[in-house]
């Protein structure tokens, strides 16, 4: 009988020491598991097999129009850049994409620059980069036919494929056999080999060393405020990691100190508030700066170009809704669509009452 007690308490004990180790982490109680819904709307990777691409087609012409509306005003109509961003097109040859390696990524090549085209391997990847990280301002808003419209477009700007071309899910695989540089990838063999060893003969201090170094991304102090605050042009996908520009240098790396307290707005005025939330909501300043020019002029600029139209408001709500070009020089604004009448409004309202 004692044996048969002395068991049954062991087994409670058991019981009762696991019961306590799973309450004492509290991690086991945080979220939830992801729906299948979920998980679908973030599996959109594209491999270089072409595993994970969607069905769907897209022709050149198709790409020409969706380029105009909304790639044309940052990488300009031919893919040139338009003075904001590297070149996509350019700097490839028909003997490039005979033999599949770009000869002007060769050493001792006098070529300027490097473009997109001169340097991927894989069209998966242009495919997927279109896919998840385009356009700009609204990302993942492209419908499958306009990704492969667009990239068919961009193809037949470096004459991979003909202008009368359609690209599709069916024949992308034979279209990867023309790619200027499909064999320009290196090979390093030991980062395959899984009987591979770590490092041990470093002579770098790996303890007890004597000076802490800290490697982090750092501005002159010249130059901090050279194209306006540079945490209010973060895109409104993923982490914010700009630092406020308008203030002196951080101590340690952006984020490693608590955030800015919230700024309070008078109650007689909270449309000021509303409006900058507006300017984030629609990265606006993912090419406008308060006072400089980012993409397109600062705000501050734009009101000093247009002070004294008797229309003013009227006229600035108009052009951020329809877009347009030749005001401020070559590169377009493009349409906003998005924002009701409403908000265009008093977005053109907090430019002409100064911007701040």
């Amino acid at each position: 009988m004692n044996l048969i007690l002395r068991s049954t308490i062991l087994l409670l004990a058991s019981f009762t020491a696991t019961a306590v180790m799973a309450q004492g982490k509290p991690w086991h109680d945080v979220g939830r598991d992801a729906t299948k819904a979920e998980v679908k709307a973030w599996d959109i990777d594209v491999r270089p097999d072409f595993k994970g691409l969607p069905k769907g087609a897209g022709t050149v012409a198709q790409g020409e129009q969706v380029w105009e509306a909304q790639c044309a005003s940052c990488h300009g109509s031919f893919g040139e850049s338009n003075e904001v961003f590297t070149p996509i097109v350019g700097g490839t040859t028909k003997a490039d994409i005979e033999r599949g390696r770009v000869k002007n990524l060769e050493p001792g090549s006098s070529f300027p620059q490097k473009t997109t085209m001169m340097k991927v391997a894989t069209l998966s990847t242009l495919w997927d980069y279109i896919n998840r990280a385009m356009p700009w301002n609204a990302p993942k808003t492209l419908k499958t036919d306009e990704v492969y419209a667009v990239t068919a477009y961009i193809l037949s700007l470096a004459e991979v494929v003909p202008a009368e071309f359609t690209l599709s899910d069916q024949n992308i695989a034979e279209v990867q056999k023309r790619m200027p540089n499909r064999n320009g990838m290196v090979f390093h063999e030991p980062l395959w080999k899984l009987e591979g060893k770590g490092d041990v003969k470093n002579v770098a201090c790996m303890k007890d060393c004597p000076v802490e170094t800290t490697i982090r991304s750092s501005l002159p102090d010249f130059a901090r405020d050279a194209h306006g605050n540079i945490q209010e042009q973060n895109r409104v996908i993923g982490p914010v990691r700009g630092a406020d520009t308008t203030k002196p240098p951080p101590k340690g790396p952006v984020g490693s100190t608590p955030p800015p307290a919230p700024v309070v707005v008078a109650s007689a005025a909270p449309a000021v508030k509303d409006t900058k939330s507006l300017l984030t909501a629609n990265s606006c300043t993912a090419c406008h700066g308060m006072t400089n020019k980012i993409v397109g002029p600062g705000f501050a600029e734009i009101l000093a170009k247009h002070k004294g139209r008797a229309d003013l408001e009227a006229y600035l709500a108009g052009r951020i809704q329809s877009g347009g070009s030749g005001v401020f020089g070559a590169v377009p604004m493009p349409p906003q669509p998005q924002l009701s009448e409403a908000d265009a409004r008093a977005i053109a309202k907090w430019i002409a009452d100064g911007a701040k």
